[in-house]
């Protein structure tokens, strides 16, 4: 049975489309790597073939959102400093610093999450789901499949695209591999917020009088 889930799998490897995708998986009995196969033998999956090559060239795009409140900076990456150049690679630019702006992940992809801030997280759904009463044998599944959750939410390339819900940061990456023609790859980004981290004094104005006034 060719499921949802595998034609999503192979759209994010491939660049595919999805009705290419499913024929392919159907074609070749679920067999994902087969299925790899028989797009690139159709001339279907040119994003997968380009995904391995060096990307060293590209932009650093700067975004300022919400009247100077939110700012990014983000180091996209291609291969040729001619596609650098191009207006649809300084949209996809664009578009992923948005995407920063307003989902604020903390890092590019899962790699990148410490061992130990995942132990922690860990250890949270693991309390989480036995005050749940969950039965202990199941509770690693569990942990399993909420952190694919939280990957989603802090996580750049897994996060939904604001402009489109049903595609992945990883899906319009490669999407833009397949039109573009060459290897596009995220290498960094910062976020800054404005006021971020400042602890913010309330103060009692009318105390604040009383205070001199009583000098």
């Amino acid at each position: 049975m060719i499921t949802s889930a595998m034609v999503k799998e192979l759209r994010e490897r491939t660049g595919a489309g999805m009705m290419d995708c499913k024929k392919a998986l159907t074609e070749t009995d679920g067999n994902m790597e087969k299925a790899i196969d028989f797009l690139r033998e159709k001339g279907l999956a040119a994003a997968a073939k380009k995904a391995g090559r060096v990307a060293a060239e590209g932009l650093v795009e700067a975004y300022i959102h919400g009247a100077g409140k939110i700012g990014v900076l983000l180091e996209l990456n291609c291969e040729t400093d001619f596609v650098a150049k191009n207006e649809a690679f300084k949209t996809l630019a664009k578009d992923i610093a948005m995407q920063i702006a307003a989902a604020n992940p903390s890092y590019v992809s899962r790699d990148e999450v410490p061992e130990e801030t995942l132990e922690h997280e860990r250890e949270i759904l693991r309390v989480q789901a036995l005050n749940e009463g969950k039965p202990a044998q199941i509770v690693e599944k569990m942990i399993e499949g909420r952190l694919t959750k939280y990957y989603k939410e802090v996580c750049l390339l897994e996060q939904p695209f604001i402009k489109d819900p049903d595609k992945t940061i990883t899906q319009l990456i490669t999407e833009n591999i397949a039109k573009i023609g060459e290897n596009i790859s995220i290498r960094r980004f910062t976020r800054y917020q404005l006021g971020e981290g400042i602890e913010k004094k309330s103060c009692d104005f009318a105390a604040e009088v009383m205070s001199f006034v009583n000098k």
